[in-house]
């Protein structure tokens, strides 16, 4: 069994809660903001989009496949790293198909909203939350693991994920704010989803913690590179893309494979 220690599970924890939180800031925008700007809102997506599958690529899977290759060898290594990763997308594609993400339906000046009346958008909201929450329990796992084994790789995928975070904080807050017209239960409809994030990543640790060995290693960084893979494909990239009206998804796409590069270079110095 592998030990960790007390501070790299607290900087762990703390991390996977600093990125939850930040569907709070989508709520700000809908709460303070009288119009996104939605060019920017696309190139953060697309930026986070970029950076999810770099260091998924470059670095998660390849965490997964020494792992194994620790374990049981180069050639076994690679085949049990690959199907974990395999395994990651099937996990993420079964969620998405049994609790549909619907925040790329939910935008600010969606006039939907104004046509209907306040029990049906309170409904809307709830449902909405219940599905976000759901969505954001791997992503807590997701984080938490890749800082507990290495923070240079965990810090980046929280900063993706935080971005990521905050226009669900924004298709939480919409129909809150809209069906009860106050702040302050838009805001922490937000904050109460995001915590979904600490709370699955706490979940998934203490369901671990007494198996944690180089192959739970390979199969927990496999499967978290195949979901992280498909939440970059299937939600950032369509909504960044939604919101451009230019170049904006492409630029932001590139530049976040650029800065996740650069990082990961200067955390190895």
């Amino acid at each position: 069994m592998i030990e960790v220690s007390n501070s790299n599970f607290l900087i762990a924890l703390g991390v996977t809660t600093a990125a939850g939180l930040a569907t709070g800031l989508g709520s700000l925008m809908v709460i303070f903001a009288k119009q996104p700007n939605a060019r920017l809102l696309a190139f953060g997506l697309a930026f986070a989009a970029g950076a999810m599958v770099y260091v998924s690529l470059t670095e998660i899977l390849d965490k997964a496949v020494q792992a194994f290759t620790n374990a049981y060898g180069g050639q076994l290594g690679f085949t049990w790293g690959t199907l974990s990763f395999l395994g990651g997308l099937l996990c993420i594609v079964a969620i998405d198909r049994l609790v549909p993400n619907p925040h790329e339906r939910l935008e600010v000046d969606d006039p939907y909203f104004r046509e209907h009346n306040t029990s049906y958008i309170r409904r809307v909201g709830l449902l909405t939350a219940i599905a976000i929450t759901a969505h954001n329990f791997p992503e807590g796992l997701a984080t938490f693991f890749a800082t507990l084994e290495n923070p240079g790789v965990g810090l980046p995928l929280a900063f993706a994920i935080a971005i990521h975070n905050i226009p669900e904080g924004i298709a939480i807050a919409v129909p809150v704010y809209f069906a009860t017209n106050n702040k302050l239960y838009a805001f922490l409809a937000c904050l109460l989803s995001g915590l979904a994030e600490p709370i699955g990543a706490l979940f998934g640790y203490a369901v671990l913690r007494p198996y944690l060995s180089e192959p739970v290693f390979g199969v927990v960084f496999g499967l978290i590179a195949g979901v992280m893979v498909f939440l970059a494909l299937d939600e950032l990239l369509p909504a960044a893309k939604r919101y451009a009206k230019g170049h904006e998804t492409v630029y932001g796409l590139v530049s976040g494979m650029a800065a996740l590069a650069v990082s990961l270079v200067l955390f190895k110095w």
